[in-house]
């Protein structure tokens, strides 16, 4: 009798014992309450409170979490229908706060963020909440984070999963986009032709600037050549005159006589004639040569020396040049004196 008394008194030892060890797992913490009233946080680990006078009021996951915020449809300011699904991030930082704070904490921070969605976006055209969702992902942040800080909870991240504008609308935004894309085609080509017409006018404005230079080039040394042309015509002209003024009618005959020649001899150089027309004046060229010849003679062999036999035959009479002046006393049409 004794020793069953003993062996169920042991056993309800033993019972109350493991009734009174708390076992916490890592990443958890328990709320302790004695007599429901909270008194402590068990941290993970072995825990001893003894039984029927503590007792575990809520298990905590300490660790990060992730709420899913429901699709729904919001309003943005430029009245267009979007839908909009995201995730909230969350990590409970204070066991108790979370435990008896707020009820139904997961709910709780979907209601918040869902709340502040519409709020966020329904203050953002539809080009904005297109194209700034990290500007709305902050401020989901900051606004859910400050409600939740009494919680004991912290927001870490709030990210938006996916933005639905009618069908209508992302037809409307195609056809934008490819417009905008053919006008930025436009604008491109527009500048490319512009470049390649300045280019263009440059290098022709370079050109005639050099052609300009070649001619003005080329007419300063035809200027100059004609400047020393003319300077040796108006010597050789001077050279005649002195002559002249000297008593010397010969020398204008050369001079003429040589400006002829030249000129005669210019009808034989010419490539396209083949018939020459010579005037009347061109059969008396022999006697201005004669003439030439008159005037070198007397130039070089009129000077002294051995007196010269004259022929007692009369001589023929000398064919006149075509530039010399018959005598006043002689008729026109005749060559020589009787």
């Amino acid at each position: 009798m004794v020793t069953t008394f003993a062996l169920a008194a042991a056993l309800l030892v033993f019972i109350y014992l493991g009734a009174s060890i708390k076992i916490v797992r890592q990443g958890y913490q328990y709320t302790i309450e004695r007599f429901g009233r909270f008194t402590e946080v068990a941290r993970p680990g072995l825990n001893f409170y003894p039984a029927f006078f503590y007792n575990v009021g809520r298990r905590i996951n300490m660790m990060e979490q992730v709420v899913d915020i429901p699709g729904q449809e919001i309003i943005t300011k430029d009245n267009a229908m979007v839908s909009v699904d995201g995730v909230v991030f969350f990590q409970v930082l204070d066991a108790a706060k979370a435990a008896y704070e707020v009820s139904e904490l997961y709910v709780a921070i979907m209601q918040l963020a869902t709340t502040n969605l519409r709020t966020v976006m329904g203050s953002m055209d539809l080009d904005e909440t297109l194209s700034k969702r990290d500007e709305i992902n902050a401020r989901l942040l900051s606004v859910v984070d400050h409600a939740t800080g009494s919680w004991g909870v912290k927001i870490t991240r709030v990210e938006l999963k996916d933005i639905r504008p009618p069908a209508d609308i992302v037809n409307a935004m195609g056809r934008q986009m490819k417009a905008e894309r053919e006008k930025r085609a436009n604008i491109l080509d527009a500048e490319g032709m512009r470049a390649s017409e300045i280019l263009k006018a440059e290098g022709e404005k370079q050109s005639q600037i050099l052609q300009a230079e070649g001619r003005r080039e080329a007419a300063f040394r035809d200027a100059e050549a004609r400047e020393r042309e003319a300077e040796a015509e108006a010597k050789a002209t001077q050279m005649v005159s002195d002559a002249i003024s000297a008593g010397n009618p010969q020398a204008l005959n050369y001079f003429i006589a040589q400006k002829y020649v030249e000129a005669i001899s210019g009808f034989a150089t010419s490539p396209n004639a083949k018939t020459i027309l010579f005037p009347v004046e061109a059969t008396q060229l022999i006697g201005t040569l004669g003439g030439i010849g008159e005037l070198a003679r007397e130039t070089f062999g009129g000077g002294g020396g051995a007196p010269t036999v004259t022929d007692p035959t009369p001589s023929a009479p000398r064919r006149r040049g075509p530039f010399e002046q018959a005598p006043f006393n002689q008729a026109p049409g005749s060559q020589g004196g009787a």
